[in-house]
Parts: C-alpha cells; structure tokens; sequence
C-alpha cells in the first residue's frame, strides 16, 4: 500500500533524508526509532507533503499513485492522515468544527466519537487552546478517527502524556489501527469475516507504546539513513543496552 523508493529529501538547502526503502503492506504498523535530530519527524512530513521537505530524488507511492509530488490536500483525501506531537494553537475554529472538517465529505457524529478518548467537554474551545500534553494528543487522535484514514502517520504519541492518558492514548490507537482484528493471510478468504486494513507508521523514543499496540516491524533512522530492519522490541532492548551507536555500526556493516 505504501511504497518509498530511493527516497533522498532536503530542507533548507541541506540533505536530511538519504536513499530511504520502506514499505507498508496493508494492514502493517511499523515503529520507527532514533534520536533527536535523525530525521524522523522530516521522514512523516515528507510523506504528509509539506513542501518545505523537498524531495530530490526517488519516489513514493501509495495505494498504486505516485504521491510524490502530490500537495497535501490531496493526500488526505487519498487517506493519509498524521497525528503531530506539536500541532499548533488555532484561534477561531472550535475543536468540534476542526472535526467536521477532518470528516470531509463522511457523516460523523462527533459527540460520540469525542465520547471515546473522553474529550467531549474540549469540543467548544479552540483547538488545542491551554490544551495540555495529553488532551493535545486526544484531540489528534479524534480528529484521525473522524478523517479514518487507511495510513495514519504518529509522531511519538506517547510524547507529554501522563500515565492516566498513557492507556487512552495507546488503546485508541490500537483501535484506529484495528489491531482487535487478527490477521490471517493463510486462511481462506471465504473463512474471512474482515481483514485489517489500516497501516500505521509509528515514532517512539520510549517504546511505551508497544505495551499498547502489536507493531508488525521496528526500523531505525539514524542521521538520516534507514536500517536495522528488525522486531521492534529487540531493536528497544538493543538500543537500551547498547545505543544508538550500534545502529550506526549496523549501517557500517550493511553498506
């Protein structure tokens, strides 16, 4: 469903992001991993389509189309949809309007989705207006669920969250992710109720949120460069034991 090829970005007349492989199957969530600065948060922007991230070489494609140089709009409406870590204060447009816009063209009934992460008091102020940490990240997450997007992009989730939201948080994102629908390639289609669909791409510093959601493969970006392609809790137990620079022997190694 996703599939990044040779993917080279700069931004601001620098080189930030370097031959990027990756692909997304569907219904696959994978975590992303690394330090400040690595270039993780450019990697989702550039998938969004922020224009800023200019991409200077190979090409992304999702659901069969070539996004590459599709603006953003059109990649929402595509259903690519991204949970920020800092989204901006917006003065004038109510949390509840900023959710019907999410929906689109899609009939929501945002009482009760704003009921599941608890959230329906926030709905009349302004969006993410003295919000804290963890209410910011609940307004993301509804207005992910009121777009239902089929690749839904995390940046670090878990990021300023208090252990009371810790669970919300990574319970409705395993919901989003429909992780409660066990997948079952080798089955017969005609013993298949529903297949999951929804792709996630999921940064984490922490790894919190793999207490929450069952992550398909763990990958780490490090100075701008993709590797250790891995299970995602041995890549966490490596880099808690031995560090990022292990990563950075890994890339040695594998080039």
């Amino acid at each position: 469903m996703l599939i990044i090829e040779d993917l080279q970005v700069e931004l601001g007349g620098k080189t930030i992001l370097r031959h990027i492989d990756l692909e997304i199957k569907e219904g696959e969530t994978h975590i992303l991993f690394g330090p400040n600065g690595s270039g993780k948060t450019s990697l989702l922007m550039t998938i969004m389509g922020y224009p800023q991230y200019k991409v200077t070489g190979g090409k992304m494609i999702f659901k069969g189309e070539d996004i590459t140089c599709m603006p953003i709009d059109r990649r929402s409406q595509l259903g690519i949809g991204m949970s920020y870590q800092r989204p901006p204060t917006i003065h004038g447009i109510k949390t509840r309007q900023m959710v019907h816009i999410c929906a689109g063209k899609q009939e929501v009934n945002v009482d009760e989705l704003a009921q599941k992460v608890n959230f329906g008091h926030f709905l009349e102020r302004d969006v993410n207006a003295g919000f804290s940490g963890g209410e910011i990240k609940r307004s993301e997450l509804l207005q992910l669920m009121a777009q239902n997007a089929d690749l839904m992009l995390f940046d670090e989730p878990e990021s300023g969250v208090d252990m009371e939201n810790i669970s919300l948080v990574g319970n409705t994102i395993a919901k989003l992710l429909e992780k409660d629908i066990q997948r079952s390639e080798n089955k017969p289609m005609i013993q298949q109720k529903r297949e999951r669909s929804k792709m996630g791409l999921i940064i984490t510093h922490t790894g919190y949120i793999l207490d929450y959601v069952a992550a398909d493969k763990g990958q780490v970006l490090y100075d701008g460069v993709l590797s250790c392609s891995s299970n995602p809790r041995e890549i966490l137990n490596c880099i808690g034991h031995e560090g990022y620079e292990e990563c950075v022997r890994c890339i040695i190694r594998t080039n």
